[in-house]
């Protein structure tokens, strides 16, 4: 029996004026994979992220989520039905503290009448439970949990945000260049995160322009030129440098390519 996908989308459209940033575009992401999603500036990648994470809605078109179709009205709602995403401007609020930040918009109250009644957070769970996600990330070089975001680096802050997006992703984790900000040690770190996330069986869609990275851990390729689905390749059938020409149009897919896609 073929493997159905996990969350597919079809014939999306998103226009912004006379600007089309999706022209009829189709995704599908299998369970337990990683799918990379690559394509040249302007491509539209961003575009079918933010539909598939409720940023925006669509103009036209439809996307399923285990066979359902779901039409999140905002980020929260596809959060809730266990779409997780780390964007590439981090969605962190740079006044909160890193425990604050893990925990939006889901802290945990203190249990019994302080929690229920008087609506008191359980910092101390929650500071615990960031240190450790971030620990296993390899990022802690923090030393105080509770110190604000706006005082880490820029690598700092995308550790937080890719591990509270690991801490809470319960069907789907969409990152979005997550190793853009990151120097070449904590980059590695995030690299084996994204493979220990698929041994646990959950899959990752990958937006990255770093080739190396894309070869190296996903299963499948989507590339995305003007504003749609190009093709999917196999990344131990093709080259980065067919993936890159594929992208910018120097060379156009095989058939076989264009049919699997």
């Amino acid at each position: 029996m073929a493997i159905e996908p996990l969350l597919t989308a079809r014939g999306l459209v998103k226009r912004y004026g006379r600007v089309t940033a999706l022209d009829q575009a189709d995704f599908d992401l299998y369970p337990g994979e990683i799918l990379a999603v690559i394509g040249d500036n302007g491509a539209g990648k961003s575009s079918l992220i933010k539909a598939i994470s409720g940023a925006i809605t669509p103009d036209e078109g439809e996307i399923r989520l285990e066979g359902k179709v779901v039409n999140f009205k905002a980020p929260m709602e596809a959060r809730d039905a266990g779409i997780e995403t780390v964007y590439q401007n981090l969605a962190l609020s740079p006044a909160l503290s890193i425990a604050d930040n893990m925990f939006l918009g889901r802290e945990i109250r203190k249990p019994g009448i302080m929690g229920n009644w008087f609506r008191m957070l359980d910092r101390g769970a929650m500071e615990k439970r960031a240190r450790e996600k971030l620990t296993e990330l390899g990022l802690m070089t923090i030393q105080n949990i509770s110190q604000a975001v706006e005082t880490l680096s820029g690598g700092q802050r995308q550790g937080v945000a890719v591990a509270r997006a690991a801490a809470f992703g319960s069907k789907v984790v969409i990152m979005d260049e997550p190793t853009a900000a990151l120097g070449v040690k904590e980059s590695r770190r995030v690299l084996e995160l994204i493979l220990d996330v698929k041994r646990r069986g959950l899959p990752i869609v990958l937006i990255s322009h770093n080739m190396p990275h894309v070869f190296e851990v996903a299963d499948r390729i989507h590339i995305h030129r003007l504003g749609r689905r190009l093709t999917v390749i196999d990344p131990k059938e093709y080259t980065m440098s067919d993936a890159v020409a594929f992208m910018t149009g120097a060379k156009v897919p095989p058939e076989a390519a264009l049919a699997a896609a």
